[in-house]
């Protein structure tokens, strides 16, 4: 191996696979309704990361602001994104909506947490660097 090459954290080895998936998502809240305190968020990136790692994936970056967040996940391809996408946008709904009452009920319309669309953004075109500063650079509520 030349001494000049550098590992790439990032590159991943399976059974029979390399791979570097990343991808950004964004989850809105129903309706946009501007939900979300520090706490919440704090909290929401706990049981997202969490998710990640059941799904054998890293929830690499993570902010948001009133009504949506923002994630960077590198996944293996034995995942369904939309697989992924459902267990996190279900299992935050149910814990956020448990712990924070007062003001998910609020916010809820019909037990409805969060907006049954998503974004989900390949992360192979532009640096990944580029795509962390701008989740870095989300306003977060204090």
């Amino acid at each position: 191996m030349s001494p000049r090459w550098e590992p790439d954290p990032d590159i991943r080895r399976g059974n029979h696979v390399i791979y570097n998936l990343h991808v950004h998502l964004v989850f809105v809240t129903k309706y946009r309704r501007g939900v979300f305190n520090d706490e919440m968020l704090t909290r929401c990136e706990e049981i997202m990361r969490n998710v990640c790692q059941d799904f054998e994936a890293e929830l690499k970056e993570f902010n948001g602001e009133e009504g949506h967040v923002h994630l960077l996940v590198h996944y293996p391809p034995k995942v369904a994104l939309s697989k992924l996408v459902n267990s996190l946008k279900g299992v935050s709904s149910r814990y956020l909506r448990q712990e924070f009452t007062d003001r998910t009920n609020r916010a809820t319309i019909h037990g409805r947490f969060w907006s049954p669309s998503y974004f989900a953004g390949s992360c192979g075109g532009a640096p990944l660097s580029i795509v962390r500063q701008y989740i870095e650079q989300q306003k977060r509520l204090l």
